[in-house]
């Protein structure tokens, strides 16, 4: 079974739109993601111990979380659909029981501070036996993000890829059956862990693309016709979304590019994520025009982490003092980098840098309706953003003509 599940990983690997290679190794997005997810589970904790969680998931700090989870690829789109309140029904029940609110968080906080497998699955099995209506191994998505390398992500193509490829009948739903099926991928994993990673997420990536039958095994190599048709809908569509995410990698570098010449042109040290020091745009790279390293700070190691992934950053000459901060999202992101702004904004409250959200101009309705969200105008600094073609066209002038951070409240809007 394991030269025939190496082989299938190697077939996997190559194919470069397989979830391997257009996700697991896009390693700004991951990196971005684990911190981002982290700090949104804190939130949710902090707001079922004071009370303020909410009777809804629209709006609530668990909300903030499954969308940064479903703004990574593919695997995790439906993420957030077992979290949806669903009044008839009312499931999942943690929403109006105090009681299973509470052993809900409880249980994250649990997950967040241990770290060895077997306090884990003992906290996963005591959640199990609240027997909390509607709440299964959808959680999974979340601890995934908080222990990547002891738990695999969970839903309906990679239940149906796991079946598939090692002929079983595991079943949605049920922790009992996500732990069954978490052995087996522990074990399988540890075989084919030097073509792979250590890193449950590529595993579960490979039982997705199975799933989905876009990557083929021996149970499905003779497919109907319509499975066929099935099958070959599924890669165009993937074949699609591939291709505009590299587009959308090319512009989200031009914005980044703009932001640090211009912050260069107006006297200000500049630099960008700390991921993206290799990226170029119009033949520069990025490295040659930036600091060499980020300049130390007065926060704590994580939060440190966290801001030198900020998009770019722009510091008072010759100093430490940060003066803005620009997150330039894309068509699927907003939430994650507003959250990395609020972590900024609450590290220097006495000295607030100015913030922005640079977005595509088909976002400005939606970014409106994040930034009125009463968790984000509490937010010291209020967030202004600029759309991509402001910033297309001002740049040239704003290089020439501007004199200071001030220039940008001409291209830039915030919420009124």
């Amino acid at each position: 079974m394991n030269d025939y599940l190496k082989s299938i990983v190697q077939k996997y690997k190559q194919d470069q739109e397989s979830v391997y290679n257009t996700w697991f190794l896009d390693n700004e997005a991951r990196l971005k993601a684990f911190r981002t997810i982290r700090r949104g589970v804190q939130d949710v904790i902090e707001d079922i111990k004071n009370g303020c969680f909410g009777n809804d998931f629209k709006g609530s700090s668990l909300e903030f979380v499954l969308t940064c989870i479903t703004e990574q690829k593919q695997v995790f789109v439906g993420a957030a659909h077992p979290f949806y309140w669903k009044p008839k029904l009312r499931i999942p029940d943690i929403y109006e029981s105090e009681e299973n609110k509470t052993a809900f968080g409880q249980f994250l906080e649990n997950c967040l501070r241990c770290s060895r497998e077997e306090q884990l699955v003992k906290e996963i099995i005591l959640l199990d036996q609240h027997r909390i209506k509607g709440l299964g191994p959808a959680v999974a998505n979340i601890l995934y993000f908080l222990h990547p390398t002891i738990l695999p992500p969970f839903n309906t193509a990679i239940v149906k890829g796991f079946n598939r490829l090692f002929n079983e009948k595991i079943k949605l739903g049920s922790w009992v059956e996500y732990l069954r099926m978490r052995e087996v991928i522990l074990e399988k994993n540890n075989a084919v862990k030097s073509e792979l990673s250590n890193d449950l997420g590529a595993f579960a990536g490979l039982l997705f693309d199975i799933g989905e039958g876009t990557v083929q095994v021996n149970e499905n190599t003779i497919l109907s016709d319509q499975e066929r048709m099935s099958v070959e809908r599924k890669l165009a569509r993937r074949h699609k979304e591939v291709v505009s995410e590299k587009e959308e990698e090319q512009l989200h570098s031009e914005m980044q590019y703009h932001l640090l010449t211009i912050g260069n042109a107006l006297g200000y040290d500049v630099i960008c994520a700390s991921n993206d020091r290799s990226r170029c745009h119009n033949g520069q790279s990025f490295s040659f025009i930036t600091l060499p390293e980020f300049p130390e700070i007065n926060v704590d190691h994580e939060t440190r982490k966290t801001i030198m992934l900020i998009d770019v950053v722009w510091f008072e000459k010759g100093t430490n003092v940060i003066s803005c901060a620009f997150e330039v999202e894309k068509s699927t992101s907003i939430y994650s980098g507003i959250l990395r702004l609020k972590d900024l904004c609450y590290s220097f409250k006495y000295n607030p840098p100015s913030l922005f959200l640079v977005i595509p101009d088909a976002r400005e309705k939606e970014v409106l309706l994040q930034l009125r969200r009463p968790s984000i105008r509490s937010t010291d600094s209020h967030i202004r953003y600029i759309v991509f073609s402001e910033l297309q066209s001002s740049c040239e002038a704003i290089c020439k003509f501007g004199e200071d951070k001030e220039i940008l409240k001409k291209i830039s809007k915030t919420i009124s």
